[in-house]
């Protein structure tokens, strides 16, 4: 991205790097309003304590300031720090609990200062599963590490698959490389329960039931090994456990993966035998696959198909999940784990899942949630480990208080007036609302930073471009001056942001990288050209990368793993196989709840962040605050268009207005993410989602959700 400052230091305009062969100069519709954020009329410009006798709770948009009083940094951190050592000194510091994701994805502010200081303090750590731990726990049992065709080499492609990926909403600069493909002759495939942009584009869109993708990859597993569709070469070269998998596969005819789907045999027959002998095929995967109860499976399975067919093999074929594997960032130094010995515990902290917030907020302190099935909530019983209740909360990079799952909990976590409760981020959202101290908080344009990716195999170095306004502060800048504040003497916490960038890059004495595959990038060299390849993707026309093709992979066979002897060891399935979401309409609860719903994203938002801006709101008018529905479903109980609903589970309700537009096929409703303090009840769809985890990396189950619709 490239950002034209003019002579008063005022950022006036954004573009994409034209030099960048993924983006292109262009930027997605989000992004190019991006300087509406940055100086936003609403932004915290200031530390804020919240004022004596205002109790937690929402607050309306616009009244937020009338709850907090302006205090100077120094009043913030060292009251801060004596609140967090009163809290360890009577609970232990495990009470503390920080809780984050990637609301600045940077490595600097994503996980670095704040690692090490929660490590130093002995605070518990954060398991940060929910957005792709499942997803990428799975991919990683079948390859070892997340590799995938790069996204340049898409346009080479004769198929594209895109299963549970919204190209064209929210992976844009794939898009033209798609495009490119089908100017070629190319075909593009979607596999999705909801009729996305790049579904309403493409030449056939396969409206799977929700959470059905392992039966359908499964299905079509049968058909290329009933067909002799396979690649036995690739196979006996490159994978282990083929024996099993076509013993597993035979038992799933097309037949009995269209009972699952919805769609027909011959259908499931069409789609296994369009893909395995179109060379090449590419496979484009992402992570709403495995955000149901059984989507790691679903995402192994589906993973598996480019290793059956050997579509590894030619350039333009394979598939794409996640890019991340490939870079080898130093994060032993970035996040320095080694301090927990030197906390109070003496040791490393226990580990809290981000996806059970509402449990452990309340854990020790309220009663159990009911789960639409009837049951106690279907998990672990003791999400903190039989440690100290959650008597601190440190948010940044995150609005809990609107993403996480089961929002009513959540908020009776939060409001606990015993919960001392910090925010840092640009605006009042759900979560400061709630919030003892809320903390200005820096764009990516207002602080310096080193990128990877999850979509191409570029290092790049970001810039500061623009100072910060007001008082606003990084979370390296933050985190240091708490440090010191509470009186850490390490060094490491006067680390600048450029010895940071220099450690995650392992820089050595000849002043290159000691990161495999980053051996030929410096500082230097990185900080005047922006963005450096990956060391195998230098030449790609010449030398181009196909991964998974010859080298030994990180796996415990050192081969792309149909079986998995790993989760046979701990009493798990090793092989792929279908089971159907205890919340679906083939569960026990689709008596009361009968609709399966499925809490998208917007496609001008990234979760909740940008949700708040008028300019944004507008590009989301058509479903914002709507539940779009099939016409069969409508009919049925006497809703039309544009009337008010009520929709609701054990878990909570949410009003919002009716948009019958076929967009879902019969049996399935959609709302969106969005703020809860936008809808008039005070709640958003998380009020509906459960804290079930996934049966592979214990990641969030949002898109397997039963729930029941009336008029209102």
């Amino acid at each position: 991205m490239l950002v034209t400052v003019d002579d008063a230091g005022r950022a006036v305009k954004l573009q994409g790097d034209p030099s960048q062969p993924v983006t292109q100069g262009f930027l997605c519709g989000k992004v190019a309003k991006y300087l509406d954020r940055v100086y936003a009329p609403q932004r915290i410009l200031y530390p804020l304590r919240r004022k004596t006798g205002v109790a937690k709770g929402p607050l309306k948009r616009g009244e937020e300031h009338d709850a907090f009083e302006q205090v100077t940094w120094d009043e913030a951190l060292s009251a801060i720090a004596a609140r967090l050592q009163q809290v360890s000194d009577a609970y232990g510091p495990e009470s503390i609990l920080p809780y984050s994701y990637a609301g600045t994805i940077g490595l600097l502010g994503f996980g670095s200062m704040d690692r090490r200081f929660f490590h130093r303090l002995g605070g518990s750590q954060l398991d940060r599963t929910i957005c792709s731990e499942a997803g990428g726990v799975a991919w990683n049992l079948v390859y070892g590490k997340k590799l995938g065709t790069p996204t340049e080499d898409f346009s080479l492609a004769k198929l594209i698959v895109a299963w549970g990926a919204n190209i064209h909403g929210n992976n844009i600069h794939l898009w033209p490389m798609v495009e490119q493909a089908r100017r070629n002759g190319a075909r593009l495939i979607v596999i999705d329960p909801y009729k996305t942009r790049t579904a309403a584009l493409a030449d056939w869109h396969i409206a799977i039931r929700p959470g059905t993708d392992a039966a359908l990859a499964l299905g079509m597993m049968h058909v290329i090994l009933r067909e002799g569709f396979e690649d036995r070469a690739y196979i006996d070269q490159m994978t282990h456990g083929i024996a099993q998998l076509s013993e597993r596969a035979r038992e799933y005819t097309p037949e009995r993966a269209a009972a699952w789907t919805g769609m027909t045999a011959a259908e499931v027959e069409q789609l296994a035998r369009e893909y395995a002998t179109t060379r090449p095929a590419a496979l484009r995967l992402n992570y709403g696959v495995q955000r149901s109860q059984n989507g790691g499976t679903a995402v192994r399975a589906i993973a598996m198909l480019p290793a059956l067919t050997g579509a590894w093999k030619y350039r333009g074929g394979g598939g794409a999940l996640s890019t991340s594997g490939a870079f080898a960032w130093n994060k032993r130094e970035l996040e320095r784990r080694d301090l927990a010995l030197d906390s109070p515990l003496g040791r490393e902290a226990r580990v809290v899942n981000m996806s059970v917030l509402g449990q452990a907020l309340n854990q020790g302190i309220g009663s159990r949630e009911q789960g639409v099935t009837g049951s106690a909530v279907e998990h672990d019983a003791d999400v903190l480990s039989g440690g100290p209740p959650v008597h601190a909360l440190f948010v940044y990079n995150s609005n809990p208080g609107a993403v996480a799952p089961n929002h009513n909990a959540v908020r009776r976590g939060l409001a606990r007036t015993d919960l001392f409760t910090v925010v840092h981020d640009l605006f009042f959202n759900d979560t400061t609302d709630y919030a003892d101290y809320v903390l200005p908080a820096t764009t990516f344009l207002e602080h310096t930073d080193i990128q990877g990716a999850y979509g191409h195999y570029f290092v790049q170095l970001s810039n500061q471009a623009i100072e910060p306004p007001g008082e606003a502060r990084s979370n390296v800048w933050l985190f240091s001056q708490l440090a010191q504040t509470m009186g850490f003497t390490e060094s490491c916490f006067r680390d600048t942001e450029e010895q940071l960038v220099r450690q995650a890059l392992a820089i050595g004495l000849d002043g290159r990288s000691k990161n495999p595959g980053m051996e030929h990038i410096s500082f230097e060299d990185l900080a005047e050209r922006g963005h450096i390849p990956l060391a195998f993707h230098r030449e790609p026309e010449s030398a181009p990368f196909l991964p998974y093709t010859s080298e030994r992979l990180p796996t415990p066979s050192g081969k792309i793993e149909f079986y998995s002897a790993a989760l046979a060891a701990q009493g798990q399935d090793p092989l792929p196989g279908f089971t159907a979401p205890s919340e679906s309409r083939w569960g026990e609860g689709a008596k009361r709840f009968p609709l399966e719903f499925l809490g998208r994203k917007a496609d001008n938002y990234m979760n909740s962040t940008f949700a708040n801006l008028d300019g944004h709101r507008k590009m989301e008018a058509r479903t914002s605050q709507r539940l779009e529905m099939h016409p069969t479903d409508a009919t049925a109980r006497g809703i039309t268009d544009g009337d008010k609903v009520r929709v609701w589970n054990d878990r909570g309700e949410i009003l919002l207005t009716a948009l019958v537009d076929g967009r879902v096929a019969e049996g399935v409703v959609a709302g969106r993410l969005d703020w809860a303090k936008f809808n008039d009840g005070g709640v958003n769809v998380n009020a509906l989602t459960s804290e079930r985890l996934t049966d592979v990396g214990a990641g969030a189950t949002f898109y397997s959700v039963l729930v029941e619709v009336a008029k209102a």
